[in-house]
């Protein structure tokens, strides 16, 4: 018998019952079965310990879901990634980058007197204290950006007390706000120290993406002008990365939040998370494997050692963990990727050749067509930062820049769930059982 729930996020339908039963005991327990608005049913576990005493046991939570949520949903199979009931290509092809922030934090589309009212907020909040611009002569010259990004965005809340309390909504609200304003000055400013070069204010004159790159990259010596094509295609690449479920920095910040900790100091830990080279790193393998084939005439030997079960090496950029097809967002990115190609007009970089040689490949070799081994958004992304004249190293932060709306966006959903408890998974332990001590002289 179906039965419906309201949650904070959406209706949650009991459509049934799952029976499990233990064959060495005999005793048996009956969970209910859940389903939400779409995507698979779900089994709910809440009460499984309190019945048998049993722990349900998933590595890397590949088959749990931690949390209802309402803002992305991803079908893998199918190659669909949808923000609030919207197709990515559409919001791609249709909205800015701050339309799309608009949609995840509030859950619609802004209209025209919303979207001024939202851009206006985030642009005069893009400002950051000027003591906290003196916070990077801390950190080496040398040191990564993404390094920098965790310490300085965790410091927020020693300078912004006023946002920090998460139980009130017009102070989740600004704290929401000024991460999403103040990231790409934070981010520019990591470029600026390790490229020893001043670093530019903000100018409210420009929009989201173009104040990012006048920041990057604008000097005092001479006026910047943004390309109005690389704009566009930096405002793509947020959008296209701006969230992507229950990833692991996602995650991540919704465990720091389930805690009660300032907001900044959940997205510092999403930063962290995201740094790992298994997450956020992987448009930045990329390149360095384009480096390590080197030339065109070396990419049959590396494309038969991709092919040897035996060999290490792997193609990176090419499938994708969630997309057993192929990622909606790759498309968008290969036509944004030749269209800055073309704008600055690249066309004997060696990295380029490679990429474009083995991109030809991934589509018409059946090997790459029967694993579905299609170029992912990370290998497009990775050629148009580096085009654009980022090194190697802000690739992540730019990634962290753009995530920072879905982690804030989680968050949010995730304090104003009445029924969210303190993250605590539990284990399958596995070290000595119960031991007596053994004193020192004995041992």
């Amino acid at each position: 018998m179906e039965s419906s729930k309201h949650t904070p996020h959406g209706d949650v339908t009991e459509v049934g019952t799952l029976t499990l039963t233990d064959n060495v005991t005999g005793k048996t327990v009956t969970l209910p079965l859940l389903e939400g608005s779409t995507g698979p049913r779900v089994v709910d576990i809440r009460k499984l310990y309190a019945a048998t005493g049993y722990f349900t046991y998933d590595p890397g939570f590949t088959s749990t879901a931690a949390c209802d949520s309402a803002i992305t949903y991803i079908d893998g199979d199918d190659g669909i990634l949808l923000h609030r009931g919207y197709a990515i290509a559409d919001l791609a092809d249709n909205c800015d980058f701050l339309e799309v922030c608009h949609l995840l934090l509030n859950g619609e589309l802004p209209n025209a007197e919303q979207k001024a009212g939202f851009e206006r907020t985030i642009t005069y909040h893009t400002m950051v204290h000027e003591q906290l611009a003196r916070f990077y002569s801390g950190f080496r010259r040398d040191a990564h950006p993404m390094a920098i990004m965790c310490g300085v965005v965790g410091a927020l809340s020693a300078f912004y007390h006023d946002s920090t309390d998460i139980f009130d909504l017009k102070q989740r609200e600004i704290a929401a706000h000024r991460l999403i304003a103040k990231m790409p000055t934070i981010a520019a400013m990591a470029y600026k120290y390790t490229a020893g070069q001043p670093f530019m204010y903000p100018r409210n004159d420009l929009s989201y993406a173009e104040n990012f790159l006048y920041m990057t990259f604008g000097t005092p010596c001479e006026p910047y002008k943004v390309n109005p094509i690389l704009s566009k295609a930096m405002d793509k690449i947020f959008i296209l990365h701006a969230d992507h479920e229950q990833n692991a920095s996602t995650s991540t910040v919704r465990l720091a939040g389930s805690s009660h900790a300032n907001p900044f100091a959940c997205i510092a830990s999403g930063i962290a998370a995201l740094w790992g080279p298994a997450h956020g790193g992987a448009n930045e393998a990329v390149l360095k494997m384009l480096e390590e084939i080197g030339s065109v005439e070396r990419i049959p030997e590396f494309i038969n050692r991709a092919k040897d079960k035996n060999d290490s090496f792997r193609l990176m950029g090419f499938g994708h963990r969630v997309y057993k097809n192929y990622d909606p967002r790759a498309k968008i990115m290969r036509e944004t990727c030749y269209e800055v190609l073309d704008t600055l007009g690249i066309k004997d970089e060696p990295h380029l050749a490679i990429a474009m040689e083995l991109e030809r490949i991934a589509l018409s070799d059946p090997y790459f067509i029967e694993k579905k081994l299609y170029p992912n958004v990370d290998f497009y992304s990775g050629i148009i930062l580096k085009a654009m004249g980022f090194p190697t190293s802000m690739f992540t932060v730019l990634f962290a820049l753009a995530r920072t709306v879905g982690w804030i966006s989680q968050w949010k959903e995730m304090i104003e769930d009445p029924a969210q408890k303190i993250g605590r998974p539990r284990q399958l332990f596995t070290g000595h059982p119960a031991r007596a001590f053994v004193p020192l002289d004995q041992r």
